[in-house]
């Protein structure tokens, strides 16, 4: 496989209430990855249509998505942010995947069964597809790394798929066009960190979620220092004192989840938390787990609803990044044409 230049892709959905699992398992890594690589963070709205919006509201969270970026410390003068839907690549070059994606391979996809459930027959074509499209997403900009969670493992194996066959499928004319053995990079994951996934404060063996009814099972990002308090306090643990050692957190998964908050807030491991606070109770470890999380989420939902309340400046950074996202992309997706046989405008 050739040489390709390092680049990190990833995306976050406009969905709504930002939490602290979003904070942690995506956007604190993406501020420290600008330091070693060149980085284009999306706001994936093509994505967030495959179920049913209202469009007011879906405007609102594409400028929260992007003011979350910007307060946790996201330099759009260093790093492309954009909105997927201003750059029209994305959605060529996931047509030209359907046509190298296999039935069978979208057949396998878990993440389709389990938010279609039961009524996968009125489920969109688009919640179906969606793994195209997020392949065309990392490859029309020919990305190397992308920080993935758990869930999105499989996804991301799809594209590696497509990008493999793609460049079996077109050897001949990516050679004659002169660019090398393969087009398309095979993509690595970058998972990891002591919190990539953070669970509910009231049940430790499910994810923290926006849609749980309880808003006390997640901390939003946009929660003031006393939400932030209360939630942490009021957080599921059992009748234990903290371990001396992570092994004694298992089958303790409240427990784990809250030590775990902590390492990653501090970034420090879970054995150094352990370290510090094996055997105390639960209510002094919440009193310093409260402490640090007011620390250091609280000037990040300050500064998201100080550039939520003016969206003419959000709307700017998306333009700015959409021109220099489609500068990279529309070279790619136009080379892409030429492999395939598609006469284009010159």
């Amino acid at each position: 496989m050739p040489a390709f230049k390092e680049l990190v892709f990833s995306g976050v959905q406009p969905t709504g209430n930002l939490h602290l699992g979003n904070y942690l398992g995506a956007i604190k890594r993406f501020v420290a990855m600008q330091a070693q690589f060149e980085c284009l963070y999306c706001v994936v709205d093509l994505h967030a249509i495959t179920v049913w919006q209202d469009p007011a509201e879906l405007t609102r969270q594409i400028r929260e998505v992007t003011a979350a970026f910007l307060a946790a410390g996201i330099d759009p003068a260093r790093s492309v942010v954009f909105n997927q839907s201003q750059v029209p690549q994305h959605a060529e070059l996931a047509w030209i995947f359907n046509c190298v994606a296999r039935l069978g391979w979208l057949n396998r996809m878990t993440q389709f069964k389990e938010k279609a459930g039961k009524d996968r027959e009125n489920a969109s074509i688009g919640l179906y597809d969606y793994p195209v499209l997020m392949a065309a997403d990392i490859l029309a900009y020919r990305a190397t790394h992308v920080p993935v969670g758990e869930d999105q493992k499989q996804h991301l194996e799809l594209t590696r798929d497509i990008a493999q066959k793609f460049n079996n499928d077109f050897s001949a004319a990516i050679q004659q066009h002169g660019h090398g053995e393969a087009f398309f990079p095979i993509t690595e994951p970058l998972i990891g960190g002591p919190a990539a996934r953070v669970m509910s404060l009231r049940d430790g063996t499910k994810k923290m979620s926006k849609s749980d009814p309880s808003d006390y099972s997640r901390i939003n990002l946009t929660d003031d220092s006393d939400a932030i308090a209360q939630k942490v306090r009021k957080a599921k643990t059992d009748a234990e004192p903290l371990p001396s050692e992570t092994a004694g957190l298992e089958k303790r998964p409240e427990a784990d989840n809250l030590v775990g908050i902590f390492a990653a807030l501090s970034e420090a491991s879970r054995e150094d938390v352990l370290r510090e606070y094996g055997g105390a109770q639960f209510s002094a470890f919440k009193g310093a787990l409260v402490d640090l999380a007011v620390a250091k989420l609280g000037p990040i939902g300050a500064e998201m609803k100080r550039l939520v309340a003016d969206p003419g400046h959000i709307d700017a950074v998306l333009a700015d990044g959409a021109a220099r996202a489609e500068a990279i992309a529309a070279p790619n997706i136009a080379a892409v044409k030429d492999i395939v046989g598609f006469v284009r405008r010159r």
